[in-house]
């Protein structure tokens, strides 16, 4: 008898992240991520010296992957929840969003103060995770101070049900981006 969850390798989410279909939501909680990629230009920005984020080539690479499933009719989107005041990870992370927008992605903010009002956390956990066609889920396990120490996929329907619950819950108590425009249903 299977649970539905298994845990899955770096190789596996980048591809497992990308089968989707039609829709991709990305629930996104941590203060901060650990990517040794955007250490150059974090630490740019913080300098108040910021950088386009398309000048690191996996993100140039993530920007082109989302613009080519979005030219394919696909739907990428994302909350993030974010403190008050936002972290400097947050920050950093808001000045890519044009970048991200551009890319296709939505984006919306939720704050942490407004998530736990509206019971949305501590409810969906504390890791971060991708729901996929709403057949699919895919949690990112963190340490606490921002390194991902794991994937987990989850096709439990009633796991995946409880996502979706969340998912439509966290968007429509949150506030899109500011150039980000709501898409077409």
């Amino acid at each position: 008898m299977t649970t539905g969850r298994r845990e899955i390798t770096s190789a596996e989410f980048a591809e497992v992240i990308h089968e989707f279909q039609h829709t991709a939501f990305r629930l996104e909680q941590q203060p901060a991520y650990v990517v040794k990629e955007e250490a150059d230009i974090l630490a740019a920005f913080l300098r108040g010296e910021p950088r386009p984020a398309g000048t690191v080539p996996v993100l140039r690479q993530w920007f082109d992957q989302i613009a080519d499933h979005v030219r394919q009719g696909k739907r990428i989107e994302r909350v993030r929840i974010q403190r008050t005041p936002p972290t400097d990870y947050q920050r950093f992370e808001r000045a890519m969003d044009p970048e991200n927008i551009a890319a296709g992605e939505v984006l919306h903010y939720l704050t942490w103060e407004r998530a736990h009002e509206i019971d949305l956390l501590p409810a969906a956990g504390p890791d971060d995770w991708w729901l996929l066609d709403s057949s699919k889920l895919v949690i990112m396990h963190f340490d606490g101070h921002g390194n991902r120490v794991g994937d987990e996929l989850v096709t439990d329907p009633t796991a995946v049900a409880q996502a979706c619950e969340w998912r439509d819950l966290a968007v429509h108590h949150s506030v899109l981006a500011e150039t980000s425009t709501r898409p077409s249903t």
